[in-house]
């Protein structure tokens, strides 16, 4: 991996880690959100709104610390694949949440898939890490 290539994934590593920190804490923030998100079939919201705000936050600093990164990255792969059926949820019962754009709720779909494809990113060994792995 180049040195440039190596510096971006850096960078993108720091980004994702503070995007689910900050998102992790918004659940407790903001928990009525979340809750309301939850599809009906799936019991207790309010302890699966804390327990992936807990998680969300665990994998964000966990990514951030070179000897964690990979588990940290598959841990956010099992929670936003988890996660994914609130979003479909959300994007077929457009009547529930009429604050959000019908077309923003049907964006958030694809966009779980690339968040996936980020995580994923980290996931693997390059020959960089293997050299110097303070920098992956």
């Amino acid at each position: 991996m180049t040195q440039n290539v190596a510096l971006f994934k850096l960078i993108l590593k720091y980004f994702q880690g503070a995007f689910y920190i900050v998102a992790g804490v918004n659940h407790f923030i903001n928990p009525v959100f979340y809750v309301n998100i939850m599809p009906p079939y799936v019991p207790w919201h309010r302890l699966f709104v804390d327990l992936t705000g807990i998680l969300e936050v665990a994998f964000g600093i966990a990514i951030l610390a070179p000897r964690y990164t990979r588990i940290a990255a598959w841990g956010l792969i099992f929670l936003l694949t988890a996660i994914f059926p609130a979003n479909v949820h959300m994007a077929t019962h457009q009547e529930l949440y009429t604050d959000v754009s019908p077309t923003l709720l049907w964006i958030r779909l694809p966009l779980q898939g690339i968040l996936i494809a980020w995580a994923y990113w980290y996931t693997r060994r390059d020959h960089a890490a293997h050299s110097n792995p303070t920098t992956i």
